[in-house]
């Protein structure tokens, strides 16, 4: 067992776990969290708690004083005013460019401003005249269409704050037959994210859906349902059912799918099964 706590570095957004160590922190507290760059100021939106399970999580620098709470407000100042810059200058230059956030190092003295653009763009003009007007060094970094919506955050179709800006890590591969082996539309407009791209959630329950297709009765195969035999003509993969089509009187039932294909599984199982009709070899 281990202690654990969650903070966020802004309002809603992506959590990290940390181990308290020595502090008890609060939900609302402000601490310290380690990162690469020094320790930076975030939120604590879970108390410190006993887990079962032990995971190797960074420490906690400790609470965040006035003085590192006073950092951060200038911080928070800096930012504002690169972005206002940002975007009058990126205006003036007339070029296609898109601010999606901002980051500024007090220990470096340095300004790093993420866009987003339709393709490359030539901003070196850009840079020198953001450096004399912040004066202090700016970096300019291209974001792709979800690392956008991740650093943007928002509220996706679900009604939910988007997953790549709450808890998800990384971004897997996500293909249209993912779709298609959950019978969903292939409406762009119904399967894509906020970012443009197919969910990331298309991939949480396809491993439900390519197990059952293994195992379950394909549609138009006849099955011995409990109700009597039939077709198979749709699948109901949450509720781990199959609907059958009965042959007497077309009537239509919905059964479980062990009810229509356990028993013929562990029969084509079985040694018997595979012996062949006029008895065992040698007869």
């Amino acid at each position: 067992m281990g202690m654990l706590c969650a903070v966020s570095f802004t309002r809603y957004g992506r959590l990290y776990y940390l181990d308290p160590g020595p502090y008890s922190p609060r939900v609302g507290d402000k601490v310290l969290v380690p990162t690469d760059d020094g320790p930076e100021v975030a939120e604590c939106v879970w108390a410190a708690q006993w887990v079962d399970d032990a995971i190797a999580a960074p420490v906690l620098a400790g609470m965040a004083g006035p003085d590192e709470l006073e950092r951060e407000a200038e911080v928070r100042r800096r930012k504002a005013e690169a972005k206002v810059a940002a975007r009058r200058l990126i205006r003036d230059h007339a070029l296609p460019m898109k601010i999606v956030g901002v980051d500024y190092l007090p220990s470096d003295d340095r300004t790093t401003i993420y866009f987003s653009a339709p393709h490359r763009v030539d901003f070196r003009s850009l840079v020198r005249d953001l450096g004399a007007t912040l004066r202090c060094r700016v970096e300019l970094r291209q974001l792709s269409a979800r690392d956008e919506a991740r650093v943007q955050g928002g509220i996706g179709s679900c009604g939910r704050d988007l997953c790549c800006a709450t808890f998800l890590k990384d971004f897997e591969p996500v293909t249209l037959r993912m779709a298609k082996d959950q019978d969903l539309p292939l409406n762009p407009m119904r399967i894509s994210g906020a970012c443009g791209r197919l969910m990331c959630c298309l991939k949480y329950e396809h491993p439900l859906y390519t197990d059952f297709k293994a195992a379950a009765p394909a549609v138009g195969e006849q099955v011995d349902s409990p109700e009597g035999p039939g077709q198979v003509i749709a699948h109901n993969v949450p509720s781990d059912s199959v609907v059958v089509r009965l042959d007497d009187g077309g009537g239509r039932c919905s059964c479980s799918r062990a009810s229509v294909c356990g028993s013929r599984q562990e029969y084509e199982a079985s040694p018997s099964a595979q012996q062949p009709i006029g008895g065992p070899p040698g007869t």
